[in-house]
């Protein structure tokens, strides 16, 4: 292995030493019971509804995955691509490198369905830049309807800059160029013998549809799992995910952990500390754990099937 495989990782773990010891700065007042206690304040129908939200976010997720097919023109069964995709995020989500671990992750199923190692990249990159678009689809709009979202984090120095409603007019001509690109038609390009076809303007159309869809999903998680008293309302909440979830994921760390409180704990400084980590907790419990758990599942039984082909022909 080269030095170069060992950045990443580093880079993870130290993120998520240096936020470890952070938040223990910030919550050592907090205790074990004040934790308990605030799970106890969430209202049962807050709890399915934060469910439900998880659900959401893992249908939409499911949906990049059979965008990227259609995309690439392969067709592959809808259960199929959708426990694969569940899989694939569930594992990534809690692996940390998302990219990398859901590329491997994907290759080990679809490669039995037909698709190539390159089929299976142009999957994974179209996927990614499809989360990347409605992050900044989605945070242009935020930006525009609470141009003082970023005020939050730049006083505790977790962003460097404060940025305006003009950031978020940006934000959407950016995207908005992507949509007439489409349009427009342009060709195909080849790089080293790959080619990458502009995607078409309904396959745009269902991008800006399930990734926003997919975000939003997932900080409904948090916004429900808050108490109703000092709630900043859903476009905060929103906007509070979006940065969250970047930089975590951006850091490579495992599951973020560390780096994805620490950020969202400063974009709430006005709520109660442990009402916020109490809903951060739940959204890793819908979010990361039931997932990760189910996941498992859903490998062992894929392995069974594939070790039970392969010794078909000798039985």
């Amino acid at each position: 292995m080269k030095w170069k495989d060992y950045v990443w990782p580093v880079i993870g773990l130290a993120a998520v030493a240096f936020s470890v010891w952070v938040l223990y700065g910030e919550l050592r007042g907090i205790s074990a019971d004040d934790i308990i206690a605030g799970f106890e304040a969430v209202p049962l129908h807050r709890w399915v509804l934060a469910g439900c939200g998880a659900i959401a976010a893992y249908a939409a997720l499911a949906g990049y995955d059979h965008i990227a097919l259609t995309h690439i023109g392969k067709r592959v069964s809808w259960v199929f691509v959708t426990l694969c995709s569940f899989t694939a995020y569930a594992l990534s989500h809690n692996i940390g490198g998302s990219v990398a671990s859901g590329a491997v992750i994907r290759y080990r199923a679809y490669a039995t369905q037909g698709l190539t190692g390159q089929d299976v990249g142009i999957l994974v990159a179209f996927c990614w830049f499809t989360f990347i678009l409605a992050s900044v689809f989605l945070f242009g709009i935020v930006l525009i309807l609470e141009p003082g979202l970023t005020d939050r984090f730049v006083d505790l120095e977790v962003l460097p800059i404060t940025l305006s409603s003009t950031t978020g007019f940006i934000c959407l001509a950016l995207v908005g160029l992507y949509v007439v690109g489409s349009w427009i038609g342009f060709r195909p390009l080849n790089i080293r013998g790959v080619r990458l076809d502009y995607p078409s303007l309904p396959i745009v159309a269902r991008q800006l549809t399930i990734g926003p869809l997919e975000l939003i999903g997932a900080a409904s998680i948090i916004y429900f799992a808050l108490p109703e008293a000092g709630n900043p309302g859903f476009l905060v909440v929103l906007g509070v995910f979006i940065v969250a979830f970047s930089i975590a994921s951006a850091t490579h760390a495992p599951g973020g952990i560390g780096v994805f409180e620490i950020v969202a704990l400063a974009g709430f400084p006005d709520m109660d500390k442990v009402s916020v980590l109490t809903a951060l907790l739940i959204f890793r419990l819908f979010y990361l754990i039931i997932p990760l758990l189910l996941a498992l599942f859903v490998v062992v039984g894929f392995e069974r099937r594939q070790l039970a082909r392969r010794r078909r022909p000798f039985g």
